[in-house]
């Protein structure tokens, strides 16, 4: 298997139990989504409807694979997705911390570009 193939897999399984996880108990009037597309390798979870009166609505992780590495867009998960995919074998260096800006990502361990 190919570096991209590997790592879109990589990004689906994770996103799909990280969905599993916060979908238990589920709550009837939001709607978790996973949107994965491999053409465009864009990969995407989050949510929509309402609670209450109140309308929900938003992303909780956004990834992209460019130019060989795994670009984190968004990530409002406890955890991070960066530590999901570095504990499944990603280096570091495979990984880009697009929500920060650039100047940000030289103090990390992860790569800038």
């Amino acid at each position: 298997m190919d570096k991209i193939a590997h790592y879109r897999t990589l990004v689906k399984d994770i996103l799909t139990e990280y969905d599993q996880l916060a979908n238990n108990p589920p709550t009837p009037e939001v709607e978790t989504i996973l949107a994965f597309d491999d053409e465009r390798n864009q990969y995407i979870w989050f949510q929509v409807g309402w609670n209450q009166k109140e309308r929900v609505r938003g992303i909780t992780v956004h990834i992209q694979i460019k130019n060989h590495k795994i670009w984190i867009e968004e990530d409002w998960t406890e955890e991070g997705i960066a530590n999901a995919l570095v504990n499944s074998g990603v280096s570091q260096s495979d990984i880009v911390l697009a929500f920060h800006p650039p100047e940000v990502r030289r103090d990390t361990d992860f790569a800038v570009a």
